[in-house]
């Protein structure tokens, strides 16, 4: 079967809510990564196959099928197409997946994966509420066939994330001194420059550059302990969630044929993609068996791998997973994860991918596996490996 290669990957910073990017347009916001990508890779933009975004919510500033607008704002080729998925939080993970699929059914050369969000400007799951507005039918819960299926539960990231808690037996302690790490370690990522490589800095309305993350917090377990439960009696609080934020990010996806006509050096290779459902009231648990699942194709074993990134839509699900999964904590988000550095829900993926790749360069690893909850009950699993 033909190769899928990593060539590049690039992000910009996050701006957390309210922050340095919640006043840029979306599809000015993902230009600029798709134009970074580009100048990065030296690639002829007119022999792109495809733009694969991911984003969720597209309404507004994200309606119109972003990617194909974001490419064109950004001043590349008409006759480059682009199309925007929505697997949820995964939804550029899937991007990535869906590029590396066309290149290896030999029908695609050069495909760019990325993911936008503004969710400063668009709140988390507005496209679900909108339709009320208009006297619409309410959210997919509502619907008969759902509630045939799954009666009245209620369906609640915030739930899953207290159920999973409760069943493995995750205590508040445990997630508020997973949250802590987080930050910690994105904060040493930024102050070593770990990141520098990755992103490409933003110039704002006002001619500053916005070159650092700024999600990551100075907290303490005492400042944790002080914060109200979401839900009574609960044991999720804000600080051991993901934040809320803006960001863009993309990856260039490259056939072999691609590779040595344009005189390209990849980075790596994609070694397995896959994705899992599991049952969506829980939603959040998709990973472990989608993790499973991967090692169980591939052959591959825990300690074969050298690097995890395992999105931190919260500590519970992190921990949950590690614990069934055995993946150590030394090698999870090494550079911190959502708690810390946000949740730009559908850039998410290709944030973490393009983090990944630079963190199997700097430490000399050879494999890394990417994995995340999705809406739904869903998760991505993809295995890079460093060249």
């Amino acid at each position: 079967m033909p190769e899928a290669y990593l060539v590049d990957a690039v992000r910009t910073p996050v701006g957390k809510r309210g922050g340095a990017l919640a006043g840029v347009h979306s599809a000015d916001l993902a230009a600029h990564t798709l134009t970074a990508l580009m100048e990065r890779t030296g690639v002829d933009p007119g022999a792109v196959d495809d733009v694969i975004l991911g984003c969720c919510d597209t309404i507004g500033s994200q309606a119109g099928d972003v990617a194909r607008t974001a490419w064109l704002v950004a001043g590349l080729p008409d006759h480059v197409p682009g199309v925007t998925i929505d697997r949820q939080c995964g939804s550029s993970q899937q991007a990535v997946h869906f590029a590396a699929q066309g290149v290896m059914s030999g029908t695609q050369d050069l495909v760019v994966a990325g993911g936008v969000q503004n969710m400063s400007a668009i709140p988390i799951s507005a496209a679900m509420l909108v339709g009320q507005q208009y006297g619409f039918s309410t959210p997919f819960a509502e619907s008969p066939g759902w509630r045939a299926r799954y009666a009245d539960q209620e369906v609640s990231q915030f739930r899953s994330a207290e159920m999973i808690a409760e069943r493995w037996e995750i205590t508040r302690e445990d997630m508020e001194a997973f949250a802590l790490a987080s930050h910690d370690r994105a904060r040493t990522a930024i102050a070593e420059g770990r990141f520098a490589g990755e992103i490409a800095p933003v110039t704002l309305a006002d001619g500053s550059s916005f070159d650092t993350d700024q999600c990551p917090r100075e907290t303490s377990l005492e400042k944790m302990a002080g914060l109200q439960p979401l839900a009574e009696g609960g044991r999720i609080t804000a600080a051991v969630a993901s934040q809320i934020c803006d960001a863009s990010s993309a990856v260039l996806v490259a056939s072999e044929r691609a590779v040595r006509e344009h005189g390209l050096t990849p980075r790596a290779r994609v070694h397995h993609l896959s994705v899992r459902g599991d049952d969506p009231v829980w939603m959040l648990t998709g990973p472990i068996e989608a993790t499973r699942h991967a090692l169980a194709r591939t052959g591959l074993a825990i300690d074969d791998i050298d690097l995890f990134e395992c999105n931190e839509a919260f500590a519970s699900v992190v921990l949950a997973w590690m614990k069934e999964t055995g993946a150590p904590h030394d090698r999870v988000n090494v550079n911190g994860g959502g708690i810390a550095l946000g949740h730009p829900i559908g850039a998410t993926g290709t944030r973490l991918m393009t983090t990944l790749l630079a963190e199997l360069e700097r430490t000399g690893g050879r494999y890394g596996l990417q994995t995340m909850c999705e809406g739904g009950g869903q998760a991505n699993v993809t295995v890079v490996e460093r060249l």
